[in-house]
């Protein structure tokens, strides 16, 4: 193991290797920047230059490079005019973007960097330590266990809804999840709820919905409200970069605990950087004080720090299926997956001793880029913070113009901008309701994954045995009751004792 290690440090370190590194994260972080072309994307147009360059070490760590440069730069556009293209950043908006509209798009982009740098890195150093380890504990999860990971996936819609919004939550959450099923069935492969529209055989697009969630209400709003766009952040100068000592001692443990936990759901095929950026921002917020709680969705540099630090962690992870075991975790690595084979490697347990040199290079140059795109990005802060500056005449056309040419290139098919502005004028009208829109979008997001992983544990097991038949099941389920109750039981004690307050007084 050791020479293999040798050998990928010097592959690695090779000056064109260093080359394909820098190259795949320029290519990866100022591609993500724009709504709509996310790293799946990005790295089907990059294949065939990778496959012309020869050596499949140089390909798959320029591939590698552009991948987490796309997670890296994904969250700048959620930031800056919330527009998550990419589905692992949508949480990044959640409180990325209320810091921005404070005046503090440049802390908002400095906590991003530092939390998705973290991530990256450790993300890294835990796949070198223990990537054959954790292909073990990778085939232990089945769809049994998939099927009760997207349920602990939705049972924590509770961190995403305001205080006394659960109720609304849920209802949107639902709305997510019957939107899910337009489209083929997992189970029938036959069109369902498409009103004989042909368009919609494949179902709705997801960076249709996210940018009607998200980016064209807040054009509306621009329109409507004028008052929105003066903001402290218009102002030509972009100051408060820097992260203070207290900020710091908040994030640390954070950015600790989400790498950590990201990197675990990373590694589980299927599960990506999606679930874990949703999972991270809604453990920290059910852990965190009751004061700090309320500041979730307002602009918490731990809202922010939380999604950024998983999902980059999670990408590191979703290696270990691919390299190991040879399985891709996910649209993204599935294209990686058809590159590796193209360039006639077979990834596999054999992978790490047939040829050491790919494997370690590949994981080597992980590090080596975040590091990277931590030099690119931090001194580029201020510059792409005043996209803010815009006035506001020139802002909302900009905002539009991305929008619908996100929506267009995800699906190439006219018929997603009659989607997008159906879905933004709803979800307008939503935001006007005070409803959240946020659990639309993950219903939405996993209900997908959910209904496959239950039809297929449905089929393995002739109906709903497999609840009681595998503990690991039962075991997330009983979590997801946790997610679902504890928030309740914290919210009658808190009533309890202000009512005992009052009684004092």
């Amino acid at each position: 193991m050791l020479d293999g290690i040798w050998v990928g440090l010097s592959t690695a370190f090779s000056f064109s290797n260093l080359l394909m590194v820098i190259g795949g994260c320029l290519i990866g972080t100022f591609i993500g920047m724009l709504p709509g072309l996310g790293p799946m994307s990005i790295i089907a147009i990059m294949i065939p230059v990778a496959i012309s360059i020869g050596d499949p070490s140089a390909a798959l760590i320029l591939l590698a490079g552009v991948y987490y440069g796309a997670i890296f730069g994904g969250s700048t556009s959620s930031i800056l005019i919330n527009a998550p293209g990419v589905a692992s950043t949508v949480a990044t908006s959640f409180d990325g973007y209320p810091l921005a509209r404070q005046g503090k798009a440049g802390k908002a982009l400095t906590v991003a960097a530092i939390a998705s740098f973290a991530g990256g890195s450790i993300g890294a150093i835990l796949l070198m330590i223990f990537a054959p380890a954790l292909a073990s504990v990778a085939l232990l999860f089945h769809s049994a266990e998939y099927f009760a990971l997207m349920v602990v996936g939705l049972s924590a819609i509770a961190a995403f809804a305001g205080s006394g919004q659960v109720g609304k939550a849920l209802l949107m959450t639902l709305v997510g999840l019957m939107m899910a099923t337009v489209g083929e069935g997992a189970l029938f492969n036959q069109p369902r709820f498409t009103m004989g529209i042909l368009d919609l055989q494949s179902g709705f697009g997801f960076i249709t919905l996210a940018m009607a969630m998200f980016a064209l209400p807040e054009a509306l709003f621009l329109v409507l409200d004028p008052s929105r766009s003066n903001s402290g952040g218009s102002s030509g100068d972009i100051k408060d970069l820097r992260i203070t000592k207290a900020e710091a001692k908040k994030i640390a443990p954070v950015i600790g605990r989400q790498s950590i936990q990201g990197f675990l759901i990373g590694v589980l095929p299927g599960a990506g950087a999606t679930i874990a950026s949703f999972l991270g921002y809604a453990v920290e917020r059910n852990i965190a004080p009751k004061e700090e709680q309320a500041e979730f969705g307002k602009g918490s540099v731990k809202g922010l720090a939380a999604p950024e630090s998983a999902n980059n962690a999670a990408c590191t992870g979703s290696f270990v299926p691919l390299l190991t075991l040879g399985i891709p975790g996910s649209g993204t690595t599935a294209i990686l997956l058809g590159a590796l084979i193209a360039l006639n490697v077979s990834p596999g347990p054999r992978l790490m001793i047939d040829q050491p040199e790919i494997f370690w290079s590949v994981i080597i140059s992980m590090y080596v880029g975040n590091v990277i795109l931590l030099i690119l990005n931090l001194p580029l802060i201020p510059y792409i913070a005043k996209v803010l500056a815009v006035p506001r005449n020139y802002l909302i056309p900009f905002i539009l113009f991305f929008t619908l040419m996100g929506a267009y290139i995800g699906q190439n098919n006219a018929t997603e901008l009659l989607m997008l502005v159906g879905f933004g004028v709803c979800a307008t009208l939503l935001r006007f309701a005070n409803y959240p829109l946020a659990p639309l979008l993950i219903g939405f997001i996993l209900g997908s994954m959910l209904e496959d992983n239950f039809s297929r544990s449905m089929q393995l097991y002739d109906g709903i045995g497999f609840i009681m038949e595998r503990p690991m099941t039962m075991g997330l389920l009983a979590l997801a009751v946790i997610l679902v109750v504890l928030p309740t039981i914290r919210a009658r004690r808190v009533r309890k004792q202000e009512l005992e307050a009052a009684e004092s007084d």
